[in-house]
């Protein structure tokens, strides 16, 4: 079969892209096909030419954040007539607007913190809710851009001036405890993994998702049955309620103290690198990286 490879992009999260798409490109060709990597940049007729050029059967998507998973590149495939994977373009938008994303899942019954959007004016003028919360841009991924305000923190104001993500910021009630996440491969969840950031990481920021040695990785967590069962029951419902289709992954925070499950957020196109939770969850379930991105593209080929 003919692929084509988007990877790279113009967002913040090319890096993690580029690692993506280059371990795509190898299990593919591992899997018999003949791939076509574009490599993405700012000039989308370029892109436009270059999968006209490779005419390719199926394009596997492995770019992240805006412009890549938002449903900006996903119109254009539609657009050219060729098959994708991931989620298609209202999904992909919806769940990379997490205020959007907020409204979807709270009409299902499904839980998340309290929260609101507010002016980075607001912000800079008082606490918008009680410490400790989370200030997090509306249209990003990967947690660039998560900052953590607690008891006795001063950098509200600095945060709010030097804000970087349009005029407005999502803000959602802490939640302590742990990082869960649970993928999910057309209609089944994977597995529950327990995130455990390395101790030089405030939280499962950027670095410790994509840095080597930046978290730990408990398979399965370990995790009351029943909570375990809740997780992947959510998640199952999370990818249905957006639309999703092909693979994704939604994370959570779990208080064990209350044994409250809280959804972070879902992503549409979930990290597809050497340290990403996806590929280890189907490794764990017996499905090899070759084999889950050969199934990516042939699910692709059913919508």
């Amino acid at each position: 079969m003919k692929v084509a490879v988007l990877y790279g992009g113009t967002s913040n999260e090319r890096p993690v892209s580029l690692v993506s798409g280059k371990a795509a490109i190898a299990a593919l060709e591992e899997k018999g096909h003949t791939v076509t990597p574009v490599d993405v940049g700012p000039d989308i007729a370029a892109t436009i030419a270059a999968l006209r050029a490779a005419a390719p059967d199926v394009v596997f998507n492995a770019l992240h954040g805006p412009l890549g998973e938002d449903g900006a590149i996903q119109g254009v495939l539609e657009w050219l007539g060729l098959p994708y994977t991931h989620s298609g373009i209202r999904a992909s938008a919806v769940a990379m607007n997490k205020e959007a994303t907020r409204l979807l899942l709270a009409s299902a019954g499904l839980p998340i913190a309290t929260g609101k959007v507010v002016s980075t004016d607001e912000l800079a003028a008082a606490d918008p809710l009680p410490v400790p919360y989370v200030i997090k841009p509306i249209a990003e991924g990967s947690s660039v851009g998560v900052e953590i305000i607690r008891e006795g923190d001063n950098r509200r104001e600095e945060i709010a001036r030097t804000w970087r993500f349009g005029t407005q910021a999502l803000v959602e009630r802490f939640i302590p405890g742990r990082e869960l996440t649970t993928a999910v491969m057309g209609d089944r969840a994977l597995a529950v993994t327990d995130i455990l950031p390395s101790e030089t990481a405030a939280f499962y920021d950027f670095e410790a998702k994509y840095s080597v040695g930046g978290s730990r990785h408990v398979l399965p967590a370990d995790l009351p049955e029943e909570i375990t069962a809740q997780a992947l029951e959510v998640a199952l419902r999370a990818h249905q309620v957006l639309g999703c289709r092909g693979a994704s992954r939604t994370d959570f925070r779990y208080d064990d103290a209350k044994k409250e499950l809280i959804i972070l957020e879902v992503n549409t196109q979930p990290g597809l690198t050497p340290t990403s939770l996806l590929p280890e969850q189907a490794a764990y379930c017996g499905i090899s990286y070759p084999d889950l991105c050969d199934w990516m593209i042939n699910e692709a080929l059913t919508f």
